[in-house]
């Protein structure tokens, strides 16, 4: 008894040492490296997205293409032009450009495949004057797709660029330059440094490098300077005919709001020793109630028709400029065989938008309460904490169908407060009754003191998914559960208590989750998939994947499972 109360002093020290701290990052640290490799090896995957929910609603149709750059259109002779349309979306470049001009021909791209369908199921659609593929344009080979090299008149990139990272940006030029024919010309539009879009991503951890950023949906978004645009394309062959920084300024007299926005304008030529030229444009536009009831004050017409106003596809600017409220939370299904649940959270999207990653569903708690559905033994007739659940806690609410008692926590409030909505949505009141949230910041004396006082010996299972990917909460996690775990005259039960790990490596490698794991008395046992063995191997995780299929479901994801005894 002496041994463990000295025992239990060294870990209130060992707490007091470590600071308070929440699992969520501080504001205005940026994106992680795991984020920004996701989003540019997956980007495509988030335009799918991004076209499966807005269809052909979004973007309006182009037609200020002809009052800008008709004459390119034109031409001097009586050739057909062929068009190469970058970036192509739902086509809102390419049907105007048809209309107008009947005798060109098309070559229309785009790396979503949700995209280059919504092309083809357009109903002016027509094989005769558009060829609409799936091409990434910094890995692709584009004369593969367009027929030979040099055979493209113009090649049209309308707010497209900046959805490259700017690393990448030379591979698309260079790409271009190969279908382009000699003074083949370029014509640019894409967003501007100082636009209002880029002020907004000032406020949240969006910020991938200098002028990058990642919306909250996943796309994302490069902010041009003058400068940086024209080396950009002298660097890789090109001229610039036209360049120029184009403004408006948008007014909603009614909520007393008036908001810059701010583009670049330009027509580079393949070709050398062109004078190049600088043109700026620009206009003041007012808002009432309508977006699309906007006008000139002057009265005069307005270079870019109100209508194709899509300079960004931020809700956050709707909110502000038009009093909107965004749809920040969708409706999950999951099935578990017999047990189906329907959680509202924040879709995975829009995790940038937030500080708290807890108003997210991780693949580690669909991978966990998928085992606790088919293996309830695992916590049958036992006390369960759950770590860092947010407000999700599809493990718990699972968990709680076998468990004597199941306590859901987290550090964020907001989290919790979907928590339990989800909760009462979701369970029955036998199993309602048995489940319990409640704050825990890691570390937090108060907030352990509340958790204590539910059970009088302490937990039999601590779990955890994806609350190991900031260094500095490590130590705090494991002090917490070292704090909460089954006291010292339990450890003789078979099977013993036990902490439970589930989690993609991220930020923190697993040799310093272990280090910390050891320094608060927890000695790992098992993992899944299994690598390399542990001192003390046991077979415990393998028999909850046998005869299950949901394991097929997750060879793919990097995710890890560690159990650890004390």
């Amino acid at each position: 008894m002496e041994s463990t109360c000295e025992e239990s002093t060294q870990i209130q020290q060992q707490q007091q040492q470590v600071p308070k701290i929440q699992i969520y990052p501080p504001p205005n640290s940026g994106v992680s490296p795991f984020w920004k490799e996701k989003y540019d090896r997956e980007a495509n995957k988030y335009w799918d997205k991004f076209y499966k929910k807005h269809q052909d609603k979004f973007f309006k149709d182009r037609h200020y293409l002809d009052k800008e750059w008709g004459t390119y259109f034109h031409g001097s002779d009586s050739k057909t032009k062929v068009i190469l349309e970058v970036g192509c979306g739902a086509g809102n470049t390419i049907f105007p450009l048809v209309a107008t001009y009947p005798d060109i021909f098309v070559h229309a791209c785009d790396f979503s495949h949700r995209a280059v369908d919504l092309v083809k199921s357009h109903k002016d659609f027509n094989e005769d004057h558009v060829n609409a593929f799936v091409c990434d344009l910094t890995t692709d080979d584009l004369s593969k797709n367009v027929g030979s090299s040099s055979t493209v008149d113009i090649v049209t990139m309308i707010f497209v660029l900046s959805a490259v990272a700017p690393e990448k940006m030379s591979l698309v030029l260079q790409n271009l330059r190969e279908v382009l024919k000699p003074n083949g010309l370029v014509l640019f539009r894409d967003y501007a440094v100082g636009d209002l879009a880029q002020e907004r991503f000032t406020c949240k951890d969006q910020k991938i490098s200098e002028n990058f950023y990642v919306r909250g949906d996943g796309t994302r978004a490069f902010y041009f300077s003058q400068e940086f645009l024209a080396s950009l394309f002298k660097e890789n062959g090109f001229e610039a005919e036209e360049i120029g920084l184009c403004c408006k300024q948008v007014e909603n007299r009614s909520r007393e709001l008036v908001m810059n926005r701010r583009w670049m304008q330009a027509v580079f030529r393949y070709s050398d020793g062109n004078t190049s030229c600088i043109r700026k444009c620009g206009g003041r536009l007012d808002l009432d109630q309508e977006f699309n009831q906007a006008r000139l004050k002057n009265g005069s017409s307005s270079m870019e028709p109100v209508d194709d106003f899509e300079l960004d596809i931020s809700e956050s600017i709707a909110v502000e400029m038009f009093g909107i409220s965004p749809a920040i939370d969708e409706i999950i299904e999951i099935n578990l065989g017999e047990h189906n649940l329907k959680i509202k959270g924040l879709s995975r999207e829009h995790q940038h938008t937030c500080k708290s990653t807890g108003l997210m569903l991780w693949e580690s708690a669909r991978l966990m309460s998928a085992v606790l559905a088919q293996n309830p033994s695992i916590v049958r007739g036992k006390k369960v904490l759950e770590l860092g659940c947010g407000c999700t806690g599809i493990t718990s609410m699972i968990a709680a169908r076998s468990a004597e008692l199941v306590v859901a926590t987290d550090g964020d409030t907001k989290a919790l407060n979907l928590l339990n909505q989800n909760v009462a949505l979701n369970l029955k009141p036998a199993c309602l009754s048995k489940l319990v949230t409640r704050k825990l910041d890691w570390g937090d004396a108060s907030d352990l003191k509340g958790v204590k006082q539910l059970t009088l010996h302490g937990f039999d299972i601590i779990m955890g998914m994806d609350v190991t990917y900031i260094a500095e909460c490590i130590s705090p996690l494991f002090a917490t559960a070292r704090e909460l775990i089954s006291s010292g005259e339990d450890f003789d039960l078979d099977p013993r208590p036990a902490l439970i790990l589930c989690h993609v490596v991220r930020r923190v490698d697993e040799t310093s989750i272990l280090s910390a794991a050891s320094q608060f008395g927890f000695k790992l046992v098992d993992r899944w998939p299994a690598g390399r063995p542990t001192n003390s191997s046991q077979n415990i995780i393998d028999p909850w994947f046998t005869n299950h299929t949901y394991e097929e479901d997750y060879q793919n994801t990097p995710l890890n499972i560690l159990y650890f005894h004390i």
